[in-house]
């Protein structure tokens, strides 16, 4: 059995063999883990030394395992077992299978799908809604990285340390740019019809860098495009709608003016000539600077903003002249076969190192308002994803391991006090499993360099 990535609150598996998950074979499999559960077996740790553990795994044909502790650093390992069955790994663990009392299995494509509560639910199981356009993305990403011969952490180390990183580095780079240049073909396609380009996705998916790389590409078609942030459209500070807890909700539709968005983007459309606001996040007024614009034939507007899927912005407007584009940050690189490492993660770590250089912020203040960043995200961008027109994957197979240089430093400032220092240590932990990669071969237009300074573009 293996993971490959998440499907809303469950993840993905398929069977190696012959055996195919259909409705039977996973009726008999939820019976007997339903036992398992019942049972309340206890879930057991012991710490071995990691040579003892790579014989372990070796003999136990987890080869994935066996190639990611050649780079442990650390002299032990804590392998977990229920009765006769060992494996290991990464995150918390309960004590008893008693704990797990709420899942379902799904068949789906090749494999099925374990349902998990939500988060806000921890109690129930939501239904299982497909979503084919966001699978597809995951499984091409998958198909690619395989193709490379890297489709976990101890694959990722062995290119590093036996081959360097540079040539991996560019192919990766080539494929962002080559799906781009796709994206951009297919709206130049459409030209006269396509002027509305909206970019939307979750904190840190890199939409800024992206919107610049799809103007750039559109260019070369012939477009001539202009970039617009919705975030200038917000209401005054004073007009900000509170959220649950008392606090300003930045996140909601309703932090935008979207009447005069919508009513600005129908008078560019029908040719007037009409001038732009700007935001001032300083003293959070919506300011008017003499920004003029005026469409002709070719021009198109490249509007980013976490809304650009919902259709009650620009409701006014035809659906032909709009063209969705969802980013995101979907991390096909695993752990290895039976831990996968979650998207979640590689945007919060891209955030934290973002923070830290541009805005002055602390690994402590990130990790302390990511939970209310990811109530926004599952409020008010993940419901629309699947009305994109394309996807794009904007992960880079390499990136974990460039990020580390940058957010251990941020990650050790966490003081053993602070609430924070569970989910530091979490992340300190995972960073083990990684071999370094210095940065300065990164191109200049790279996704990454959105996070790490030194991009070309004004990010």
């Amino acid at each position: 059995m293996v993971i490959h990535h998440s499907m809303g609150t469950g993840f993905y598996f398929t069977l190696e063999g012959s055996v195919r998950p259909d409705g039977d074979f996973l009726a008999q499999v939820k019976e007997q883990m339903r036992q398992i559960v019942d049972a309340c077996l206890p879930i057991r740790k012991r710490s071995v030394s990691t040579d003892h553990a790579i014989e372990l795994f070796r003999r136990h044909r987890m080869h994935d395992k066996e190639g990611l502790f050649k780079y442990r650093r650390v002299s032990k390992v804590n392998i977990y077992s229920i009765g006769e069955f060992e494996d290991y790994f990464y995150g918390f663990m309960v004590h008893h299978t008693g704990y797990i009392q709420h899942f379902d299995l799904v068949p789906y494509e090749e494999g099925f799908v374990l349902l998990l509560p939500a988060r806000k639910d921890p109690e129930t199981i939501p239904p299982f809604i497909p979503q084919h356009k966001l699978f597809q993305v995951q499984k091409r990403s998958e198909e690619w990285g395989k193709r490379i011969g890297i489709s976990n952490v101890g694959e990722l180390n062995d290119q590093i340390t036996q081959m360097g990183i540079q040539h991996v580095l560019l192919v990766q780079e080539a494929f962002h740019e080559a799906q781009i240049s796709q994206i951009a073909n297919e709206i130049a396609a459409g030209t006269g019809t396509k002027k509305l380009i909206m970019i939307a996705g979750p904190s840190s998916s890199g939409k800024t860098t992206f919107s610049h790389r799809l103007s750039i590409q559109l260019a070369a078609h012939g477009l001539n495009p202009h970039p617009i942030g919705m975030d200038n459209y917000f209401r005054n500070r004073e007009d900000t709608p509170l959220d649950e807890f008392g606090k300003k909700n930045y996140e909601c539709l309703e932090a935008v003016d979207v009447q005069q968005f919508d009513q600005d983007m129908r008078r560019l459309l029908e040719g007037e000539r009409v001038e732009l606001p700007s935001f001032n996040f300083i003293s959070g007024q919506r300011e008017y600077k003499g920004d003029h614009l005026q469409l002709g034939a070719d021009d198109v507007l490249v509007i980013e903003g976490i809304h650009g899927l919902n259709d009650q912005l620009c409701s006014s407007l035809p659906r032909e002249n709009k063209f969705k584009i969802y980013i995101s940050a979907l991390t096909s690189l695993n752990v290895d076969e039976h831990n996968r490492i979650p998207a979640t993660d590689t945007r919060l770590i891209r955030r934290i190192v973002r923070d830290a250089r541009t805005r002055g912020a602390s690994a402590t203040q990130t990790i302390a308002m990511w939970d209310s960043v990811r109530r926004g995200e599952e409020n008010y961008i993940f419901p629309f994803q699947e009305q994109a027109d394309v996807m794009f994957n904007s992960a880079l197979i390499y990136e974990l391991a460039c990020l580390k240089v940058y957010a251990e430093p941020l990650l050790f400032g966490i003081g053993k006090d602070q609430p924070e220092y569970s989910e530091a240590k979490r992340l300190l932990k995972f960073f083990d499993y990684f071999v370094p990669v210095p940065s300065e071969a990164i191109p200049f237009n790279s996704i990454l360099r959105e996070f790490i300074g030194g991009s070309c573009f004004h990010v």
